[in-house]
């Protein structure tokens, strides 16, 4: 079942939406060759613990950590701990915000110093996918136009979307109907309403598709090595169009 926000539910994400917009900010500032995953995922606690608010990722499901940090062929899920990030690495950092009873939940794929053409490429991409993805929800259009959108940037540049892995729903849960596939097509899936929440993340691919999960049950990698970006907004669907709740 698809739940519906009120305006007033929609300004408590947002709120926390702003709150997470700057521990993304603030992380991102501190991403450089040398400094460990664990150093990112504590200032990221202190920041939103410090806006009264809770790091909605840590011990959900089990997960050990307060955000995410995933290197080069990590797609998803990296747990923060003493490796060290080098010269030329893309670094995805994945945070939920909880606080009021909503989520927010948001993602940005920053650079490691000098970075190859390749990977530029790539973050540019996925960025875009998702902007695209985001100018497609809006009431009255299918599901499948906002996959539709990403795959085709993705595909046309050469790149790959994550099959196996949603955006989703968002609200009082973390995770809430309807699934967001990353690939798709026109005119399928359900029609978008106002009122919906959604987070929508293309992770894009230098290579294929395929992934796998590491042995510690979390984190999730491209299967032939090659190098991904994650990009995530929440939104809202309104009478005047897709509004991003978690950006500053």
């Amino acid at each position: 079942m698809i739940i519906l926000k009120t305006e007033r539910e929609i300004e408590i994400i947002r709120s926390n939406g702003v709150i997470l917009a700057e521990t993304l900010k603030l992380v991102g500032e501190k991403i450089a060759p040398g400094i460990r995953t664990i150093e990112l995922d504590k200032l990221a606690e202190e920041y939103i613990r410090c806006q009264s608010a809770i790091p909605a990722f840590k011990g959900y499901r089990g997960y050990p950590a307060n955000i995410c940090v995933s290197i080069d062929n990590e797609i998803v899920h990296g747990i923060p701990g003493n490796r060290t990030i080098k010269e030329g690495q893309i670094v995805s950092v994945d945070i939920g915000v909880l606080k009021d009873g909503y989520y927010a939940d948001a993602a940005y794929t920053f650079s490691a110093g000098e970075i190859s053409p390749e990977k530029e490429k790539l973050l540019q991409v996925a960025e875009n996918a998702l902007e695209k993805g985001i100018q497609m929800a809006k009431a009255g259009n299918h599901l499948g136009d906002v996959s539709y959108v990403i795959q085709s940037l993705a595909e046309e540049n050469n790149f790959s979307v994550v099959r196996d892995l949603v955006g989703h729903g968002i609200g009082t849960n973390m995770h809430e109907e309807p699934q967001i596939p990353n690939f798709g097509s026109l005119g399928q899936g359900i029609v978008l309403k106002e009122g919906m929440v959604l987070a929508i993340e293309p992770m894009v691919n230098t290579g294929g598709f395929e992934i796998e999960t590491l042995e510690d049950n979390w984190t999730v990698v491209t299967k032939d090595g090659s190098v991904s970006a994650h990009f995530e907004h929440t939104i809202a669907i309104t009478k005047n169009g897709p509004h991003i709740l978690t950006s500053l």
